[in-house]
């Protein structure tokens, strides 16, 4: 048995965090404050957009049509309200002539038009009281936006006759963004008071509390400045913000949180800071390491998709999570180096003990200081009721979160537009007044652009062809500029239906003289499905394979890795069903505050899958090598299983609430795909948690029984290599698992909610104590 007074085997990794712990602290405040200044003003430098293909028809065309034909890409609009009067009267029409000519004459504005000028039906609405000017702003994202900040306050508001309000295209997405940029702010001033609170409730201590969320700060500043830095060479989404937060708070505190209660635990048993220390990095910190990779893979997955809105959240979550891990193993070990035991210090929970006996104080304290047995005992016991009545757990846990996920068999995609915005949102109103008042199906158009000479006859035979379409209800034009023209072409149902979708097939597959693109809202959908279809492929591929090997380094067996992959997936039915249900469907939508466009924007599933596949894997991973530590001491299946529910789940369990807690304050965001995100993540992490790593893994792995552990012999040997395991004094690249040689416990061993020694202290086998 390990004596409290020998002197502490220090590994490489360890010596090198604990050499020089003030030094460490000093260098990481410096790079932290640097990180601040270089982080600072990134939310103005970050795009809205990114749901467009880049190598797509739909963005070919409508950057030609932005260049050749800006009057046909208008994305600034001017709602102009008559009050009582009519669009036509003298007076009103004056004032909108007037508006129209300042609007022209603004620098950066080209393609102005109005109804006043043009006499559009589709510029006036139906009850003759609203009319539309519309202009194209130029420039990239940025100078559209700087572009509204110099002219929208001169233009909204009453003017004479009229009142005017501000939409269109770059007006939504500059509203989100600064919607986005405010309810970032607020969700994370609603998150860390209560993270803090829920910490104190774990630990006890302040001092204990206040760690994990300060390695959150410090991943969350980072990765701004990160992105900031990746703003100068690639667009990144507004959008990545809110993950870098969720993840940057969440992985943070789990990884902390995980490496804190371990130091806690060592220094219980009597253990020396250093020694405690060593052990911590030795079996807490490679888990951590472990669960970073796993997260990371599945984050890393969005890369392979050309929309920057995909890419950015792996941009941010691949930071946050490699930040977040680094400064678990880094800087923490440090400052709980420094602190030692007075890592206790502050005990809160004192206050809710006034007036009680001093023995029972005592116990109290030495209770803060080491985890209680009640907990695990509580965790033993549904461990063993779960194992007893395992096919009924299996097959019953499994139905219920299929029968959740039901509701996504009835998706329907969509694009992203002003209604993800709350509903009083000038640009929100300016299009929905639009659609509910305005004759046609404004946004609704598809733009053909034609590339190449070509005589008015062949112009007329090809407009002649394309009406006869059967979803066609119109077309319009050409619009001739040199040796390009386009024609806009009106479907007869919705903007994005099945209907107007097959439409874009059919204008494309259409014979023509020239080259043609096609364009418009349902364009741009059906190219983006493709893009993601075709991609999607590769992207599971990688996180299957990376995960399989992952897990298989872990734990050296064929089956788990497989288990792992599957119960993962199953554990996300319900958060893709819930989606559908509520923001597609429009469930709810009244209580949470937001109108529901019928339809799911369709990156938003795939980012939901990657972040929550990985989630899912980090819990996975803590609770994988607690059973698998105890499994290479024991050889006994049942108990390892029954042993790594009771050192974890309360661990688990507290950090899913603490992530998911993270996850509600930013699904309080009231643009929809940020609130969809939020409360999809947080109810993926919550079912995960308490459903499929407390229920369905123990049943399953109960059912499998010894043959979860068996692996080919060229498998067995490569594990042995390069396998890794928390636990154990061997390296990584050490020897493998001993189950052979271990000894087994007796038949009932399992029921007794003891250590590995029956009194907290180490095996002699060389194991280590239970991570609670």
């Amino acid at each position: 048995m390990t004596e409290v007074n020998s002197p502490p085997r220090l590994g490489g990794w360890t010596r090198f965090v604990t050499a020089r712990p003030r030094l460490s602290l000093f260098v990481a405040l410096v790079l932290t404050a640097l990180a601040v200044v270089a982080g600072s003003g990134v939310a103005d430098r970050l795009g809205s957009g990114g749901w467009e293909d880049p190598t797509a028809q739909s963005t070919y065309a409508t950057k030609a049509l932005e260049r050749e034909f800006p009057a046909s890409q208008p994305n600034l609009l001017l709602l102009i309200d008559s009050g009582s009067a009519s669009v036509d009267d003298p007076a009103v029409a004056a004032e909108a002539d007037r508006l129209t000519a300042r609007l022209a004459s603004e620098k950066g504005v080209i393609g102005v038009g109005s109804y006043w000028r043009t006499k559009s039906p589709g510029l006036r609405a139906k009850d003759g009281h609203e009319a539309l000017i519309a202009a194209h702003l130029t420039g990239d994202e940025k100078a559209t936006n700087d572009t509204l900040d110099r002219i929208a306050p001169a233009l909204r508001g009453t003017h004479g006759p009229v009142h005017v309000k501000v939409g269109g295209i770059v007006a939504v997405r500059h509203e989100m963004q600064t919607i986005i940029k405010e309810d970032l702010a607020r969700a994370e001033m609603i998150a860390l008071p209560v993270t803090l609170l829920l910490l104190v409730m774990v630990f006890g201590s302040a001092i204990a509390a206040l760690l994990p969320l300060g390695i959150g700060i410090v991943a969350i500043l980072g990765t701004n400045a990160v992105l900031r830095g990746l703003t100068e060479f690639t667009d990144v989404s507004v959008f990545a913000m809110n993950l870098t937060t969720a993840l940057g708070l969440g992985l943070a505190i789990d990884y902390a949180l995980f490496i804190v209660r371990r130091f806690r635990e060592e220094l219980s048993t009597g253990a020396e800071p250093l020694t405690a220390i060593a052990t911590t990095l030795r079996t807490a910190g490679r888990t951590v390491l472990f669960s970073a990779l796993t997260v990371a893979v599945s984050l890393a997955a969005m890369l392979v998709f050309p929309m920057y809105f995909l890419r950015s959240f792996a941009y941010a979550g691949i930071a946050v999570v490699l930040l977040a891990a680094a400064a678990a193993l880094i800087l923490l070990p440090a400052a709980l180096l420094l602190l030692g035991h007075r890592v206790n210090s502050l005990d809160l929970r004192r206050l809710f003990r006034r007036g009680r006996p001093a023995q029972a104080q005592a116990q109290t304290q030495a209770q803060t200081q080491a985890p209680a047995s009640g907990e695990d005992t509580a965790w033993a016991r549904l461990a063993n009721l779960v194992m007893r009545r395992a096919p009924f757990f299996a097959l019953a846990t499994a139905a219920v979160l299929v029968l959740l996920g039901l509701p996504f068999l009835g998706v329907k995609f969509g694009t992203a537009d002003d209604r993800q915005l709350p509903a009083g949102a000038e640009s929100h109103v300016v299009q929905q007044h639009i659609r509910d008042g305005f004759p046609g199906n404004p946004g609704g158009g598809l733009e053909v652009l034609a590339e190449g000479s070509a005589t008015p006859a062949q112009y007329t035979a090809y407009k002649a062809e394309i009406t006869r379409l059967p979803e066609v209800a119109g077309v319009d034009g050409p619009l001739v500029k040199g040796d390009s023209a386009y024609f806009t072409v009106l479907p007869k149902g919705e903007a994005v239906d099945t209907a107007a979708q097959r439409l874009v097939g059919e204008l494309r597959s259409a014979d023509a003289p020239f080259t043609t693109k096609v364009t418009g809202t349902a364009a741009v959908l059906v190219d983006s499905k493709h893009a993601i279809a075709t991609r999607l492929p590769w992207a599971a591929a990688l996180i299957v394979i990376v995960t399989l090997l992952l897990v298989f380094l872990l734990t050296g067996s064929v089956l788990i890795p497989i288990q792992a992959v599957l119960l993962n997936a199953l554990s996300l039915t319900a958060m893709f069903g819930a989606v559908v249900w509520v923001f597609q469907d429009g469930h709810l939508s009244g209580l949470l505050g937001f109108t529901s466009p019928g339809s799911i924007e369709t990156t938003l599933p795939v980012l939901m899958f990657c972040v929550a596949f990985g989630l899912s894997m980090d819990y996975g991973v803590f609770l994988l090598s607690r059973i698998k530590e105890e499994y290479d001491r024991t050889g006994d299946h049942h108990e390892a299983v029954r042993h790594g529910l009771q050192r974890t789940g309360g661990l688990i369990t507290a950090a899913a609430v603490i992530l998911a807690v993270v996850m509600v304050a930013i699904g309080t965001s009231r643009v929809t795909n940020t609130k969809m995100l939020g409360l999809g993540i947080a109810l993926a992490v919550l079912m995960d948690a308490m459903i499929v790593r407390s229920l369905l893994v123990p049943a399953v792995m109960k059912l499998t029984g010894t043959a979860t552990w068996w692996a080919p012999a060229p498998l067995r040997r490569f594990h042995d290599r390069f396998g890794v395991s928390e636990g154990g004094e061997n390296p990584p690249g050490g020897a493998g698992p001993h189950r052979s040689a271990a000894p087994s416990r007796s038949a009932t061993s399992h029921d007794v909610p003891a250590d590995e020694n029956g009194d907290g202290s180490p095996n002699e086998s060389g194991g280590v104590r239970a991570i609670r």
